[in-house]
Protein backbone atom coordinates (compact mmCIF):
# COMPACT_ATOMS: atom_id res chain seq x y z
CA UNK A 1 0.00 0.00 0.00
CA UNK A 2 2.68 2.17 0.84
CA UNK A 3 4.34 1.43 -2.78
CA UNK A 4 0.97 2.58 -4.33
CA UNK A 5 0.60 5.50 -2.22
CA UNK A 6 3.61 7.04 -3.46
CA UNK A 7 3.49 5.91 -6.85
CA UNK A 8 -0.47 6.28 -7.70
CA UNK A 9 -0.17 4.96 -11.70
CA UNK A 10 1.91 1.79 -10.34
CA UNK A 11 1.76 -1.20 -13.07
CA UNK A 12 1.43 -3.78 -10.18
CA UNK A 13 -2.29 -4.90 -10.58
CA UNK A 14 -4.33 -3.80 -8.20
CA UNK A 15 -6.38 -6.50 -6.21
CA UNK A 16 -9.82 -5.91 -4.87
CA UNK A 17 -10.76 -8.82 -2.75
CA UNK A 18 -10.03 -12.10 -0.97
CA UNK A 19 -13.00 -14.53 -1.24
CA UNK A 20 -13.81 -17.66 0.20
CA UNK A 21 -16.78 -19.91 -1.23
CA UNK A 22 -18.11 -22.64 1.26
CA UNK A 23 -19.63 -25.96 -0.13
CA UNK A 24 -21.43 -28.25 2.01
CA UNK A 25 -19.04 -31.17 2.51
CA UNK A 26 -15.97 -29.79 0.35
CA UNK A 27 -13.10 -27.61 1.31
CA UNK A 28 -13.47 -24.42 1.56
CA UNK A 29 -12.31 -22.52 -1.91
CA UNK A 30 -9.97 -19.34 -1.63
CA UNK A 31 -9.91 -16.67 -4.99
CA UNK A 32 -8.43 -13.44 -5.55
CA UNK A 33 -10.44 -10.79 -7.20
CA UNK A 34 -7.79 -8.44 -9.33
CA UNK A 35 -8.67 -5.83 -11.47
CA UNK A 36 -8.41 -6.44 -15.44
CA UNK A 37 -5.31 -4.75 -17.02
CA UNK A 38 -7.47 -5.40 -20.44
CA UNK A 39 -10.00 -3.02 -20.21
CA UNK A 40 -11.73 -2.03 -22.65
CA UNK A 41 -11.21 -4.95 -24.81
CA UNK A 42 -13.07 -5.05 -27.72
CA UNK A 43 -10.26 -4.22 -30.45
CA UNK A 44 -7.34 -5.45 -28.90
CA UNK A 45 -5.78 -7.35 -31.91
CA UNK A 46 -3.02 -9.14 -29.60
CA UNK A 47 -1.89 -10.21 -25.72
CA UNK A 48 1.51 -11.15 -24.51
CA UNK A 49 2.46 -12.67 -20.76
CA UNK A 50 6.22 -11.89 -20.86
CA UNK A 51 8.50 -12.89 -17.86
CA UNK A 52 11.92 -11.90 -20.03
CA UNK A 53 13.13 -16.09 -20.75
CA UNK A 54 13.14 -18.39 -23.14
CA UNK A 55 12.38 -21.74 -21.54
CA UNK A 56 8.56 -22.77 -22.21
CA UNK A 57 8.04 -19.38 -23.56
CA UNK A 58 6.12 -20.07 -26.96
CA UNK A 59 1.87 -20.50 -27.52
CA UNK A 60 0.60 -21.79 -30.77
CA UNK A 61 -1.14 -18.68 -31.73
CA UNK A 62 -4.91 -19.33 -32.48
CA UNK A 63 -5.81 -20.22 -36.24
CA UNK A 64 -7.02 -17.65 -38.59
CA UNK A 65 -9.98 -16.25 -38.09
CA UNK A 66 -10.82 -18.25 -34.96
CA UNK A 67 -12.89 -16.56 -31.85
CA UNK A 68 -10.32 -18.25 -29.17
CA UNK A 69 -8.33 -15.72 -27.36
CA UNK A 70 -5.13 -17.25 -26.89
CA UNK A 71 -2.45 -15.19 -24.22
CA UNK A 72 0.85 -15.62 -26.09
CA UNK A 73 4.49 -15.38 -24.94
CA UNK A 74 8.18 -13.84 -24.97
CA UNK A 75 9.35 -16.21 -28.27
CA UNK A 76 6.15 -15.21 -29.47
CA UNK A 77 6.82 -11.10 -29.46
CA UNK A 78 10.22 -11.55 -30.71
CA UNK A 79 10.79 -9.11 -33.60
CA UNK A 80 8.23 -6.72 -32.66
CA UNK A 81 8.14 -3.62 -30.50
CA UNK A 82 6.26 -1.36 -27.91
CA UNK A 83 6.27 1.87 -29.84
CA UNK A 84 5.73 4.77 -27.38
CA UNK A 85 8.15 7.64 -28.28
CA UNK A 86 8.05 10.16 -25.80
CA UNK A 87 5.94 8.15 -23.70
CA UNK A 88 8.92 5.27 -23.36
CA UNK A 89 11.19 7.00 -20.93
CA UNK A 90 8.06 7.20 -18.26
CA UNK A 91 7.55 3.15 -18.78
CA UNK A 92 10.98 2.28 -18.31
CA UNK A 93 11.08 4.56 -15.18
CA UNK A 94 8.17 2.75 -13.77
CA UNK A 95 9.14 -0.91 -14.73
CA UNK A 96 12.09 0.00 -12.68
CA UNK A 97 10.73 1.04 -9.94
CA UNK A 98 7.82 -1.60 -9.39
CA UNK A 99 10.41 -4.35 -10.03
CA UNK A 100 12.50 -2.70 -7.41
CA UNK A 101 9.67 -3.15 -5.06
CA UNK A 102 8.91 -6.61 -5.69
CA UNK A 103 12.74 -7.69 -5.66
CA UNK A 104 13.01 -6.24 -1.59
CA UNK A 105 10.05 -8.17 -0.91
CA UNK A 106 12.09 -11.12 -2.35
CA UNK A 107 9.42 -11.92 -5.18
CA UNK A 108 10.05 -13.45 -8.53
CA UNK A 109 7.89 -15.65 -11.34
CA UNK A 110 5.47 -12.15 -11.97
CA UNK A 111 4.57 -11.32 -15.60
CA UNK A 112 4.89 -8.06 -17.37
CA UNK A 113 1.31 -8.24 -19.06
CA UNK A 114 0.80 -6.25 -22.10
CA UNK A 115 -1.91 -6.34 -24.91
CA UNK A 116 -2.40 -3.59 -27.95
CA UNK A 117 -4.83 -2.32 -30.26
CA UNK A 118 -4.42 -0.06 -33.90
CA UNK A 119 -5.34 3.49 -33.01
CA UNK A 120 -8.47 4.73 -35.42
CA UNK A 121 -7.16 7.59 -37.74
CA UNK A 122 -8.82 10.24 -36.11
CA UNK A 123 -7.12 9.05 -32.38
CA UNK A 124 -3.44 9.39 -33.88
CA UNK A 125 -1.76 12.70 -33.09
CA UNK A 126 -4.51 13.61 -30.69
CA UNK A 127 -4.04 17.28 -28.56
CA UNK A 128 -4.48 17.09 -25.04
CA UNK A 129 -8.75 17.25 -25.32
CA UNK A 130 -9.05 13.76 -26.10
CA UNK A 131 -6.25 12.44 -23.66
CA UNK A 132 -6.13 13.53 -20.11
CA UNK A 133 -2.64 15.02 -18.70
CA UNK A 134 -1.82 13.03 -15.84
CA UNK A 135 0.41 15.58 -13.55
CA UNK A 136 -1.08 15.08 -9.92
CA UNK A 137 -3.89 13.45 -8.42
CA UNK A 138 -5.47 14.05 -5.13
CA UNK A 139 -3.45 10.92 -4.46
CA UNK A 140 -0.81 12.20 -5.72
CA UNK A 141 -0.45 15.20 -3.80
CA UNK A 142 -0.53 13.52 -0.37
CA UNK A 143 2.94 13.03 0.57
CA UNK A 144 4.88 14.19 -3.00
CA UNK A 145 8.24 14.63 -2.85
CA UNK A 146 9.87 17.99 -3.39
CA UNK A 147 13.47 16.92 -5.50
CA UNK A 148 13.61 16.54 -9.57
CA UNK A 149 14.42 12.97 -8.61
CA UNK A 150 11.23 12.34 -7.43
CA UNK A 151 9.04 14.64 -9.21
CA UNK A 152 10.46 12.34 -12.65
CA UNK A 153 9.64 9.70 -10.85
CA UNK A 154 5.80 11.01 -10.25
CA UNK A 155 4.04 8.89 -12.87
CA UNK A 156 3.02 11.51 -16.19
CA UNK A 157 1.37 10.48 -19.14
CA UNK A 158 -1.09 10.88 -21.50
CA UNK A 159 -4.10 8.72 -21.30
CA UNK A 160 -7.39 8.04 -22.85
CA UNK A 161 -10.37 9.27 -20.41
CA UNK A 162 -11.32 5.69 -20.07
CA UNK A 163 -12.65 4.22 -16.34
CA UNK A 164 -9.73 1.83 -16.07
CA UNK A 165 -6.86 3.99 -17.50
CA UNK A 166 -4.05 3.26 -15.27
CA UNK A 167 -2.84 0.24 -17.79
CA UNK A 168 -3.22 2.46 -20.68
CA UNK A 169 -0.49 4.08 -23.02
CA UNK A 170 -1.43 5.54 -26.05
CA UNK A 171 1.89 5.75 -29.07
CA UNK A 172 1.83 6.97 -32.44
CA UNK A 173 -0.07 3.99 -33.44
CA UNK A 174 -1.11 1.59 -31.41
CA UNK A 175 -3.33 2.02 -27.67
CA UNK A 176 -1.09 -0.47 -24.98
CA UNK A 177 -2.36 -2.02 -22.11
CA UNK A 178 0.48 -2.93 -19.54
CA UNK A 179 0.36 -4.53 -15.84
CA UNK A 180 2.77 -6.55 -14.17
CA UNK A 181 0.72 -9.31 -12.88
CA UNK A 182 1.37 -12.81 -10.72
CA UNK A 183 3.22 -10.92 -7.41
CA UNK A 184 2.46 -13.58 -4.61
CA UNK A 185 5.68 -16.03 -5.45
CA UNK A 186 8.48 -15.76 -2.70
CA UNK A 187 11.98 -16.92 -3.07
CA UNK A 188 11.39 -19.50 -1.08
CA UNK A 189 14.04 -22.80 -0.25
CA UNK A 190 11.73 -24.66 -3.09
CA UNK A 191 12.31 -22.09 -5.66
CA UNK A 192 15.83 -22.27 -4.95
CA UNK A 193 15.97 -26.21 -5.48
CA UNK A 194 13.85 -25.32 -8.62
CA UNK A 195 16.12 -22.74 -9.98
CA UNK A 196 19.91 -25.27 -9.75
CA UNK A 197 17.22 -28.49 -11.04
CA UNK A 198 16.18 -25.86 -14.43
CA UNK A 199 20.28 -25.22 -14.45
CA UNK A 200 20.99 -28.15 -14.81
CA UNK A 201 18.01 -29.34 -16.97
CA UNK A 202 18.61 -25.89 -19.56
CA UNK A 203 22.32 -25.10 -19.47
CA UNK A 204 23.06 -22.22 -21.25
CA UNK A 205 19.16 -21.00 -21.23
CA UNK A 206 16.91 -18.47 -19.38
CA UNK A 207 14.04 -19.52 -17.25
CA UNK A 208 11.55 -17.93 -15.17
CA UNK A 209 12.83 -19.56 -11.68
CA UNK A 210 15.99 -16.85 -10.56
CA UNK A 211 16.88 -14.35 -7.70
CA UNK A 212 14.26 -11.46 -7.17
CA UNK A 213 17.70 -9.32 -8.27
CA UNK A 214 18.23 -11.82 -11.23
CA UNK A 215 14.47 -11.93 -12.53
CA UNK A 216 13.73 -8.11 -11.80
CA UNK A 217 16.90 -6.81 -14.03
CA UNK A 218 16.08 -9.12 -16.83
CA UNK A 219 12.60 -8.26 -16.71
CA UNK A 220 13.97 -4.33 -17.09
CA UNK A 221 16.18 -5.32 -20.35
CA UNK A 222 13.45 -6.88 -22.04
CA UNK A 223 11.19 -3.67 -21.62
CA UNK A 224 14.42 -1.59 -22.61
CA UNK A 225 15.39 -4.11 -25.39
CA UNK A 226 11.74 -4.02 -27.06
CA UNK A 227 10.60 -0.08 -26.56
CA UNK A 228 11.12 2.40 -28.86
Amino acid sequence: MEHLRKYPHSLLVKFLGVHRIKIPHRRKKYFIVMQSVFYPDDRISARYDIKGCEVSRWTEPAPEGSQIIVVLKDLNFEGQYITLDRQRPWLLRQVELDTQFLRRLNVLDYSFLLAHQPLHHDERHQSLSFATLIMRTKKSLKGMAKTPEDFRAQNRRLLPNLKNPLHVIDGPEHRYFIGIIDIFTVYSFKKRLEHWWKRLRHPGRSFSTVSPQTYCLRLCHWVQDHTK
